[in-house]
């Protein structure tokens, strides 16, 4: 089986490397699109007087995450038809960009460290609602 576009989430650690690696493998014989989803950190408003604070550490969270996202493209040597980057629950964003209808496979890590326990989470969630296939990379 063919797969024509591809849904890959990543998360800032050197493991996405491996992930957009498989996805780069499987759409490269086909010409296939991928694109990466991500999850954008979101502090916590703990109080009233640390808000103007914490609305420079999203931006900068944000600016951190998009660092990561273009050079995860630029080592990919194969484009990226599109990047998301959500916050919220990922599987729900996973679910909206698969329900447009153009995906046909997400990939994800499988992976003990806390974002990508989330991802599995997420995972659990698109393989029991998806109608496109799911492939669970071991890191």
């Amino acid at each position: 089986m063919s797969y024509k576009h591809i849904l890959v989430a990543v998360a800032i650690s050197p493991e996405s490397h491996l992930l957009v690696a498989r996805a780069v493998s499987i759409a490269q014989p086909v010409d296939g699109q991928i694109t990466l989803i991500t999850l954008a950190s979101e502090p916590e408003l703990y109080n009233q007087f640390a808000a103007p604070m914490l609305e420079d550490l999203r931006e900068l969270m944000l600016e951190e995450t998009q660092i990561f996202i273009d050079e995860l493209i630029e080592k990919a040597q194969y484009p990226i038809a599109q990047t998301v980057i959500a916050t919220g629950e990922l599987s729900e964003h996973i679910m909206a960009i698969c329900n447009k209808g153009s995906v046909d496979l997400v990939i994800c890590g499988n992976h003990n460290q806390t974002f990508f326990s989330k991802i599995i989470c997420s995972a659990k969630a698109v393989v029991e609602s998806s109608k496109v296939d799911v492939l669970l990379v071991p890191l």
